[in-house]
């Protein structure tokens, strides 16, 4: 049995090292954290050009009509870099689009995300932030011209630079996903303060918020499993960048552990250092296991997929920080200094760690698999 990737799939992961690591230095990604759109026009549109932007999307939309599997390597790069911007809430929106959207729709949106002209995000969360679709608590009052949508979404992600929203609400029908205009009426953004700042969150309060009958995604009150589907998808692609910010961490721990000397000999020659070392590696192995099996299972929609996405989010949630958080340690004084580069992982991996799920929500769904 063959676990590598394919050479195409080999191809891809290179490329994308060596074009990140080229235009995301950490020292640009910081530039970004103080900029107040929070991500660079000119990257996004270079990603398009390379492809990125459709790997998932069906040809005849101008994607590459790849799978989750291609989008976990790349996001695993994505997050190896701390990369700041709406890659992964696009990917999951452009998903929902091309799964359950009109030909309308489609022909609106997708084309428009994979040449970079537009960007989209999920806004899932209501105010008990419970990620469990039968939590929404946002209505949809039918009105002579469609909808109107009342109540607020925490934490949605790229919202100030996104041209449309997916927002679940309860409409008469029941659960039902609509597709809006964050410039809409009735709809006010507010920065919401959060952990990792190459990450931009709003909170969205909606007032009557107008949303004509065609923004309507699916089948009105048939929005459960789309919701479904699309949090598995994304507890798969936080995992993966989760996975790429861990890998990052050991990297530099070892290479840290080589050169840094205390007692005339490098600290990697120290029990305790190469023990937490090969802890950590322990750790990124497995998250690399988990991530990438749950990709291929929702590809192949084998039996264990939901299960396998709950997994890869709960192991790989507690890893990450576990990795990122003991990469601090071993590199001692300037590990725990603001200027220094772990930051921008550890605090990627945390603030990931809590969405899509965090890891009771998903433990919570493990057991009701196993014990089913």
């Amino acid at each position: 049995m063959d676990f590598s990737f394919s050479p195409d799939q080999r191809l891809l992961r290179d490329s994308a090292r060596a074009f990140l690591d080229e235009h995301a230095k950490p020292a640009a990604v910081r530039l970004l954290w103080d900029d107040p759109r929070g991500e660079s026009e000119a990257l996004w549109k270079e990603m398009a050009q390379l492809g990125w932007l459709g790997l998932a999307l069906p040809e005849a939309y101008g994607g590459s009509g790849l799978g989750m599997l291609e989008a976990a390597i790349l996001l695993h790069e994505l997050g190896r870099a701390g990369y700041p911007g709406p890659y992964l809430p696009t990917l999951l929106a452009a998903a929902a689009i091309g799964a359950a959207g009109s030909e309308g729709q489609k022909a609106r949106w997708l084309p428009a995300i994979a040449t970079g002209e537009a960007r989209a995000s999920v806004a899932l969360l209501d105010a008990e932030l419970d990620w469990r679709p039968e939590a929404t608590a946002m209505r949809a009052e039918k009105t002579g011209a469609g909808f109107a949508l009342s109540g607020r979404k925490h934490f949605v992600p790229w919202a100030h630079v996104a041209r449309v929203l997916l927002v679940p609400a309860r409409a008469p029908e029941g659960l039902t996903l609509f597709l809006v205009d964050p410039g809409a009426g009735g709809l006010t953004q507010t920065p919401a303060q959060a952990m990792d700042p190459g990450t931009r969150w709003s909170t969205m309060t909606f007032e009557r918020t107008p949303v004509g009958a065609d923004a309507v995604l699916g089948a009105p009150g048939q929005a459960g499993p789309l919701l479904d589907a699309l949090l598995r998808q994304g507890a798969v692609g936080a995992a993966a960048e989760m996975l790429g910010a861990a890998r990052r961490c050991l990297d530099l721990s070892v290479e840290y552990a080589k050169v840094r000397e205390q007692f005339g000999q490098p600290i990697g020659s120290f029990q305790a250092i190469r023990h937490k070392c090969a802890e950590m590696l322990l750790e990124v192995e497995n998250s690399h296991s988990a991530v990438y099996y749950a990709a291929w299972a929702l590809d192949a929609r084998s039996e264990d997929h939901e299960l396998a996405a709950s997994v890869a989010k709960a192991y790989v949630g507690d890893a990450a920080r576990r990795v990122c958080g003991e990469s601090i340690q071993v590199h001692g004084g300037i590990g725990f200094t603001w200027e220094y580069d772990l930051h921008i992982y550890f605090k990627r991996a945390k603030a990931l760690e809590a969405q899509y799920g965090d890891g009771d929500y998903h433990r919570e769904l493990i057991v009701r698999r196993v014990a089913a």
